[in-house]
C-alpha cells in the first residue's frame, strides 16, 4: 500500500471506505462480534456520504475519516497502517478551519486515546455501548 496526502473521497470510494472499517474490525480481537457486513457498512456510508466529510488516504484507499460538520464529530477514524503519519494528516485535516471538534473512541482501544491526546483531544467522559454495539466508548473533545 503506498502512501499518499489525505483527499476528499469520491463516491466511488465508498466500497474501499466500508472495507477498511471491515478489515481493521477483523483485525482487532476486541472487535470482531461488532462489525456490521461489509455490504452494511456500505450503505451507512453512502445514506450519510451528502451530509458528510469523508476523507480518504492510500493508493489503494487503507485510511478512511469521516467528519459531521454540523455537530462537530469526527464520526469514524480508520487506518490499516498507523506509525506513518496519516492518522495525523486525516486529524489536521478535520481541525482545519474549525476550533472545537469531538468523538468518541471505544474504551478498550488504548492505542486510540494515547494517539488522540497526543493530538489534544481530551477526554471529557464515557458513555455506554448504544445497542447493537456492546463496547463502551470514551468522548474526547479538542479545541483550538
Amino acid at each position: 500500500m503506498a502512501v499518499s496526502d489525505p483527499r476528499r473521497a469520491a463516491l466511488d470510494d465508498i466500497p474501499a471506505c466500508a472495507q477498511v472499517i471491515s478489515t481493521w474490525a477483523s483485525q482487532t480481537d476486541w472487535m470482531r462480534n461488532e462489525v456490521l457486513a461489509t455490504s452494511e457498512l456500505e450503505t451507512l456510508i453512502r445514506e450519510a456520504f451528502p451530509e458528510r466529510e469523508i476523507w480518504v488516504a492510500g493508493e489503494p484507499v487503507d485510511c478512511y475519516m469521516s467528519i459531521d460538520p454540523k455537530a462537530q464529530k469526527i464520526g469514524a477514524l480508520y487506518c490499516l497502517r498507523t506509525g506513518e503519519g496519516v492518522g495525523k494528516q486525516l486529524l489536521d485535516q478535520a481541525k482545519t478551519g474549525r476550533n472545537y471538534l469531538w468523538l468518541t473512541t471505544h474504551e478498550p482501544n488504548k492505542a486510540a486515546q494515547k494517539f488522540y491526546r497526543r493530538e489534544g483531544f481530551v477526554a471529557v467522559g464515557t458513555e455506554a455501548a448504544t445497542p447493537p454495539e456492546t463496547i463502551p466508548v470514551i468522548k474526547m473533545e479538542w479545541r483550538a
